[in-house]
């Protein structure tokens, strides 16, 4: 068998490991694509996942999202023709999507945000299986193209099965050059360039304050240059800026506190039992919903209203699960 993996933005070779990995080991041969977009290629190259750049992202505007949508598929179409996959698969992959339908070739689509845009709604009708985590409502996927035998609904969040077998390494903390002594705080800004994205003053807010309170190191991991530059611009001893990929996972665990306007990285720190905020100010999730009523993620309101104390606990996964059932989901596609 031949399968086709693109990865569009960066938590998608995190998500989409484990997978390849199964279908590799079963003896499927394997196209990894990806756009240049945030540390995507970056965390392919970390993770030793060998792949084929195609195209970048096309900004925060309508038109320049469709400019490079039709440029990097009409790219990528001439790749995978060449490749002859059997099975495509994704995480709302719209450029996926329109070449597989081009080239009637059957996907499979991941997603863990019900509310996105037309783009990946088109990537869920094309798709044969929709898998999302079991928090999200049937009735709410239904209306975005998912329904019936295409959604497949798996247990638990999507983090907990490619940080089942994860293991904190301290060496991330001797790349940047971090005191442990210190409160270490991750940030991660709003995704501006998202079709779901709003304005999110707070995000800024949270900065100011990391960037003047005392004994705290706030390590910012941005999704764009403008981002890590404005952050940069604060000139502050306390705001520490990669200027590469590094292993997030693994500063998340050796962190004591995660404020994060994005999905993943939440997802992430709730995973591994990180104490975590979210800032993110467009439409709440069925996932994000759960994860607040159970108490496992805060919503933050005020740049204030978190403290800035060390943890007493270790990090670690707390659910883990196993990745073969979103493999048999996937596979659902060529039934």
């Amino acid at each position: 068998m031949k399968v086709w993996f693109d990865c569009t933005a960066a938590a998608h070779p995190l998500v989409l490991r484990p997978v390849i990995e199964r279908f590799a080991a079963g003896g499927a041969e394997v196209l990894v694509t990806a756009r240049e977009y945030g540390q995507t290629v970056g965390l392919l190259e970390m993770l030793g996942i060998e792949h084929t750049v195609v195209g970048a992202h096309g900004g925060a505007s309508k038109f320049g999202k469709a400019l490079a949508l039709g440029s990097r598929s009409a790219k990528l179409a001439r790749i995978v023709w060449e490749f002859r996959p059997e099975l495509a698969v994704g995480h709302g992959s719209v450029d996926l999507a329109l070449v597989s339908a081009g080239l009637r070739i059957r996907s499979a689509q991941l997603q863990d945000y019900e509310f996105a845009g037309l783009q990946r709604q088109l990537a869920f009708r094309i798709a044969k299986r929709v898998l999302v985590p079991d928090a999200i409502p049937a009735e709410r996927m239904a209306k975005v193209g998912a329904k019936g035998r295409k959604l497949v609904q798996y247990p638990g969040l999507k983090e907990d099965y490619y940080l089942a077998d994860f293991a904190p390494d301290r060496a991330v903390i001797e790349q940047l050059g971090l005191d442990l002594e210190r409160v270490l705080v991750v940030v991660r800004p709003p995704p501006e360039t998202s079709e779901y994205h709003a304005d999110n003053p707070l995000y800024e807010q949270v900065l100011d304050r990391l960037a003047a309170a005392d004994g705290v190191t706030a390590v910012v991991i941005p999704r764009t240059a403008a981002q890590a530059e404005r952050a940069r611009a604060r000139a502050s001893g306390n705001l520490l800026v990669p200027d590469q990929a590094i292993d997030a996972q693994s500063l998340i665990a050796f962190s004591d506190l995660v404020v994060s306007a994005g999905g993943t990285m939440n997802r992430e720190a709730v995973a591994l039992g990180t104490p975590v905020y979210t800032t993110f100010a467009g439409k709440m999730g069925g996932v994000d919903e759960k994860l607040i009523a159970e108490g496992r993620l805060a919503v933050l309101e005020d740049a204030d209203g978190f403290d800035l104390v060390k943890r007493g606990d270790e990090a670690g996964p707390r659910e883990p699960r196993d990745p073969q059932i979103l493999v048999d989901g996937i596979l659902g596609a060529l039934d």
